[in-house]
Parts: C-alpha cells; sequence; structure tokens
C-alpha cells in the first residue's frame, strides 16, 4: 500500500467474510463495547490511517484505536526500528522480580522496560517526576496512581472526582467514574468519593460559568473545602484526580478558570493532584501531556494507550518505599510493548509530531467549522483530539453509521459528541480526505 496515493474503498460493509468472523468471535466472546462489524484482515495492506478489512474493503482509520495506536497501521516510524532487532520468546516477563537488557549496556540494542521508564521521566521532569510503576492496562495506572495516593496521605479517606469522568473499568476505578450508569450498576465502589462539575466551556470565567462548577463567582470545589462552610476536611483529602481533558465524558475542554482553580486549591491544600492522561497524553493534544495546555501541575500521572503499556509517574517521595507494597507479574515484563512505547517517544521527538498534530489539528477545525454543516453544534479540539457535537445524539449516530459507509471509521463519546482520533503523522491530504467524507456522511443524513 502507497500510503501517499491510497484512498479509501468501500464495495460493502460489513461483507461476508467479516459476518463470518464477527459470528465466529461472539461464539466465545463475552458481550463487551463492539462499535463496528469491522473487521482488520492484519494480513493485508495497512499503513497510517488506511487498512483493509478481510472483504477487501479499504478504510480511513480516524480512531488510532482510541488513541492506543498512536501511528496508526504498520508505520514505518515503529516498524524499521523494530526490524533491527530480533525478537525473542517470551516476549513478556515476571518483570517485578527479573529484569531484561537488550544489549550490553543501557541504551544499545531493542530499547526495553528500563529505557521506556528513562523516556517517561525525561518526559516528566518538568512535574519533577522521576519514579514510574510500569502495569498492563490504563484501569491499572489508575488504580496503582490511587493506591500511592492514599499511602502517601498516611489514612486520608476522601477522593475527589468530576462529572462525566471515565477512569476504567477496575472496581477501584469505576467509584471514580461519572459518565454513563452501566459502567457502575450494582458494583461495589470505593467509599467516600466526592464529586464536582466539569467545566464545559473552554472560554468561561467565574462570572460566566453555567457548568455548575462555579456559583456566584465562588467555585463549588472550594465550597466543599472550606474550613467553615464546608462539608470536607481538606487534610482528609487523599486525592483529586482530573481528565485534563474529559475523553468519554464528550470530549471536554476545560476553561483556565477552571483549571486555575484547581491548581490553586490543590496547591493550597496540598491535595495529591492525579492527571488521568490516558487518552490525552503522548503528543494527542499538541503537547506531550494534555496538563501541559493549563495551570495544574499534577503530582501524579497515569498513562497509557499510546504509550501500549500502563504507567504510573510521580515523585519518588509519593511512591511508597516498603518492598512489594507495588507489584504484578507482566508489570515492566512486555518487552515489545516497552519497545512500542519508547519507539513512540522517540517518533514524536524525530519527527516533531507534536507540531504536526497541533497543524493537522488545526486544519480540520478550521475545514470543519468552515462547512458551516447541518445539525453541527460545534468543532472542537486540541492537537488531534478531536470532536463533532451535533444537536441529537441520533444525528451523531446516523453520521457514524453513515461515515462507516462511507469508509471512516470514528468513534462516539459523550451524549451526542463523535471524536476524531487521526494518527499523530497524519498527513494534508488525508485530513482532506477525512473532512471530505465526515462532510458527506452528514449530507447524507441532515
Amino acid at each position: 500500500m502507497d500510503r501517499d496515493t491510497a484512498e479509501p474503498r468501500v464495495d460493502e460493509l460489513p461483507g461476508e467474510r467479516a459476518e463470518k468472523w464477527v459470528q465466529y468471535h461472539h461464539e466465545f466472546a463475552a458481550p463487551s463495547t463492539y462499535v463496528y462489524e469491522f473487521v482488520w484482515d492484519s494480513t493485508k495492506p495497512a499503513e497510517g490511517p488506511f487498512c483493509t478489512d478481510v472483504d477487501g474493503n479499504v478504510l480511513l482509520d480516524f480512531t488510532s484505536h482510541v488513541a492506543a495506536a498512536p501511528l496508526g497501521y504498520n508505520n514505518p516510524k515503529i516498524m524499521e526500528p523494530l526490524r533491527e532487532f530480533d525478537l525473542v520468546d517470551p516476549l513478556k516477563i515476571a518483570g517485578q522480580d527479573f529484569y531484561v537488557a537488550g544489549g550490553d549496556a543501557p541504551g544499545e540494542g531493542i530499547p526495553g522496560p528500563s529505557e521506556l521508564m528513562d523516556r517517561l521521566t525525561d518526559a516528566t521532569d518538568h512535574y519533577d517526576m522521576d519514579t514510574v510503576f510500569l502495569s498492563n492496562s490504563g484501569a491499572e495506572a489508575v488504580e496503582n496512581a490511587l493506591k500511592i495516593s492514599y499511602d502517601h496521605a498516611d489514612g486520608a479517606k476522601y477522593g475527589i472526582t468530576f462529572q462525566g469522568a471515565f477512569h476504567g473499568r477496575t472496581l477501584g476505578a469505576l467509584s471514580l467514574n461519572r459518565s454513563k450508569e452501566v459502567y457502575r450498576r450494582r458494583f461495589p465502589e470505593i467509599a467516600s468519593i466526592h464529586d464536582v462539575p466539569f467545566c464545559q466551556d473552554s472560554d468561561c470565567t467565574a462570572e460566566t460559568c453555567s457548568c455548575g462548577f462555579f456559583v456566584d463567582g465562588a467555585s463549588r470545589l472550594r465550597e466543599q473545602l472550606h474550613p467553615e462552610r464546608g462539608y470536607i476536611t481538606p487534610e482528609e483529602v487523599a486525592y483529586l484526580i482530573v481528565e485534563p481533558i474529559q475523553g468519554e465524558g464528550g470530549y471536554r475542554f476545560p476553561s483556565d478558570a477552571f483549571t486555575d482553580e484547581i491548581a490553586a486549591l490543590t496547591d493550597e491544600y496540598d491535595i495529591t493532584l492525579v492527571a488521568d492522561e490516558i487518552q490525552s497524553g503522548l503528543g494527542r493534544t499538541g503537547k506531550m501531556w494534555g496538563a501541559d495546555h493549563y495551570a495544574i501541575e499534577p503530582d501524579v500521572i497515569a498513562s497509557a494507550k499510546a504509550l501500549r503499556v500502563g504507567a504510573t509517574i510521580s515523585r519518588a517521595d509519593v511512591f511508597p518505599d516498603e518492598r512489594s507494597r507495588l507489584s504484578s507479574t507482566w508489570g515492566a515484563g512486555d518487552i515489545l510493548s516497552s519497545a512500542q512505547g519508547a519507539l513512540t517517544f522517540d517518533a514524536i521527538e524525530e519527527y516533531d509530531l507534536l507540531s504536526n498534530a497541533r497543524t493537522r489539528g488545526r486544519q480540520f477545525l478550521e475545514t470543519m467549522r468552515d462547512a458551516d454543516l447541518e445539525g453541527v453544534e460545534d468543532v472542537r479540539g486540541k492537537g488531534l483530539m478531536l470532536a463533532v457535537e451535533f444537536e441529537s445524539k441520533q444525528l451523531r449516530d446516523d453520521v457514524h453509521e453513515a461515515a462507516f459507509a462511507r469508509g471512516l471509521l470514528t468513534l462516539s463519546c459523550g451524549h451526542k459528541v463523535l471524536r476524531i482520533l487521526p494518527p499523530l503523522d497524519v498527513t494534508e491530504r488525508e485530513i482532506e480526505i477525512g473532512c471530505d467524507l465526515l462532510r458527506k456522511a452528514i449530507g447524507d443524513v441532515a
């Protein structure tokens, strides 16, 4: 496949082979969140955002596997460095009990977990972070962020989350979720979790806020923590966890007034601030971390998806120093995934992908806003974390299906929002194709 000339090409979706694969899969698989009857054929041509399904349809994937494949399919920026190394078995080791080396000295050979942690501390040095615990997933990264925060808080019992939040599907992380009720229904939860509204207007001030975070110029969070009027003792707050940009909750980009207030209060009361960067991190927003756009300075970062592994990043003084307090069989032990994560860092730097994300993100926003499309209420984003909000959920769902029928893969989020996640090295031509397909899909159903 020549990425420079590839075009989406659709005969029938789903095709006959895809339907057979889907039926076969569901003979064994538990019900989950399957979005499309789209079956990627891993043996067929695919590069960047272009991929081929089992029936020969060529699609433009603007989901990046929910930001977990930051450079799309078979990208030479990742594949060519990997070809230099002879891969081994096992590709997973019991990484909390053993070490692994790719050469005679650090930095030689295939980059492994140690090199990945080195890159992570370098990328968070401006937050004074110097310590990493690797794990398998974003949910585990969040769970470990909670564990070290509770440990560091020395008995403090409260956690604070935000309305619309999504932090994962393990039982601890579920306790923090405030998006769809299906995620939490009839599951047990961590006690003493409080929530406040998340900003829904990126341009609001304390005086113009309409989401409920600010009331009469004062924030709900400040009132909750007030020594005289509040009902939460600040000294008993173990952590405040926030997505710098909400993902599943609807791609909400907060205002400076909102993040300034969070920064002020966590600093004033010395509350551990956990930033969930699982979707917004590793260059997705045009900066390395979503938090880099705002005044907040996290004490702990939970990362995953684009990183290919889970990672909880903080300072040594926040992590417990007791042996076996944290551990995981496969944590820090996935050789291939750690290499992919390290090489993603290298590609972002070598090819200036933060700048590309900002440039191509602006292109998408300007193109879609200028189109003045019927039924579209808002087009927003930072970098390549992009969203189109519609006047109704039904219209969003119809456009989602119409775009798929034309060969464009997108994802829904929130109540009526379509999220767009192109690969970080997406080209001007590919953004043009994606915008054209999306405009036509909107026209099909508007």
